[in-house]
C-alpha cells in the first residue's frame, strides 16, 4: 500500500511541529479511481487551511463520492467548510466555541465521542490517534490488529469531558485572527 501527499502545491509547507514536507502530487493530480482512502492530519491552527481555496475546492469535488474520508483532530473543520459534513455525524477536537459560532459548522452533526464513524467518514479527537489509525485500518478491509495488540477506546467518556472550552479571551483572539484571514 502507497501512502502518498497531496497539498495545494508542491511546496516546501512546514508544519506546526517544524517538520518540512513536500507534497507528491498536487490536488490537481488527485484521480480518485486511484485512492482508497484519504487522511486528513490534525491542525493546531486551521485558520490558514481554511482559507486556502484549493483546499477547500479539493474536498468540494470529493462530496458523493465513496472515498473512505478519515479526519482527526481539528481537520474535520475542512470537511465542513467544504460541506461534506452537513449530513454526516462526527467529532473533532474543535474548540466548542467555534463549532457553536462559525456558521458553516454543522453543529447539530457533533458526537462527543472519540470517534464516530458515519458513512464514508471517521473522524476522532486527537487523543484517539491510535484507535483513529486502528479503525481507519479496518475500514479499509486491512486488519491487522486481529492479536489483540490493538484495541478500540477503552473507556467511556461523558460528553462533558469531550466538550473543550477555549474561553472567552481565546475566542477572541481566534476570531481576530478569523475575521483577518476572511477579509484578505
Amino acid at each position: 500500500m502507497d501512502v502518498e501527499v497531496f497539498a495545494s502545491s508542491k511546496e516546501v509547507i512546514t508544519s506546526e511541529d517544524n517538520f518540512q514536507v513536500i507534497s507528491h502530487k498536487a490536488f490537481d493530480e488527485f484521480n480518485i479511481e486511484e485512492y482508497d482512502c484519504l487522511i486528513l492530519p490534525g491542525i493546531y491552527n486551521p485558520i490558514p487551511a481554511l482559507f486556502d481555496e484549493k483546499n477547500i475546492e479539493f474536498l468540494k469535488g470529493l462530496k458523493g463520492e465513496n472515498i473512505l474520508i478519515s479526519s482527526i483532530s481539528s481537520s474535520p473543520i475542512l470537511l465542513a467548510k467544504a460541506g461534506l459534513l452537513d449530513d454526516v455525524h462526527f467529532t473533532s477536537g474543535i474548540w466548542d466555541e467555534i463549532s457553536k459560532n462559525i456558521d458553516f459548522i454543522p453543529y447539530e452533526n457533533i458526537i462527543h465521542k472519540p470517534i464516530v464513524k458515519d458513512k464514508n467518514f471517521i473522524t476522532a479527537i486527537g487523543f484517539a490517534y491510535k484507535e483513529f489509525a486502528i479503525e481507519t485500518i479496518r475500514a479499509l478491509g486491512i486488519d491487522e490488529c486481529k492479536n489483540g495488540l490493538f484495541n478500540g477506546i477503552t473507556r467511556d467518556y461523558t460528553e462533558e469531558e469531550l466538550v473543550y472550552k477555549m474561553g472567552d479571551d481565546k475566542f477572541k483572539e481566534f476570531m481576530k485572527e478569523y475575521k483577518n484571514y476572511s477579509i484578505n
